[in-house]
């Protein structure tokens, strides 16, 4: 089922999975690029504390250093800290096994979780989930075109 593509502030709920926060960080134009910007704009995007750690987790990896410096990684992690939508997923949510890989179950319990409509991710895991009733997965590429307040049009 399609997620409700409402207008309201409740409507724009996102979860974004690590892959695209780190490919958006790493590139300057390119759909991730451009999806973070618009959900930074005009978004809110959703974090547990389980999805917040993987992300700080992953840019805390030496392979990013000569990509991305320190201070911009604090940054980053500071301002979406401050900027999120925090939930604590209910433990009927986070014990739901929905992904084959288990790690990537973390990001649809944020969206269930949050109820946010979309969940947008490069990882095959989950873009080939079975359809969850009012969640969208999509590629970067895909919720650009997808997700009416994501461009202005």
């Amino acid at each position: 089922m399609k997620a409700d593509q409402g207008t309201g502030v409740e409507q724009r709920l996102i979860v974004v999975d690590t892959n695209v926060w780190i490919c958006a960080m790493l590139a300057r134009d390119g759909s991730p690029t451009i999806l973070v910007r618009a959900i930074l704009e005009r978004g809110l995007p959703v974090f547990t504390p389980a999805t917040f750690s993987e992300l700080e987790t992953r840019l805390w990896k030496p392979k990013f250093d000569r990509y991305i410096g320190m201070d911009l990684r604090m940054s980053v992690l500071h301002d979406l800290g401050a900027l999120a939508q925090w939930i604590d997923v209910d433990s009927d949510i986070a014990g739901l096994s929905l992904c084959r890989d288990p790690d990537d179950d973390k990001f649809l319990h944020a969206a269930m979780g949050a109820r946010a409509p979309w969940l947008v991710t490069g990882d095959r895991d989950l873009l080939d989930v079975a359809p969850i009733d009012g969640l969208d997965i999509l590629t970067p590429q895909a919720a650009l075109h997808e997700i009416p307040w994501l461009v202005d049009r």
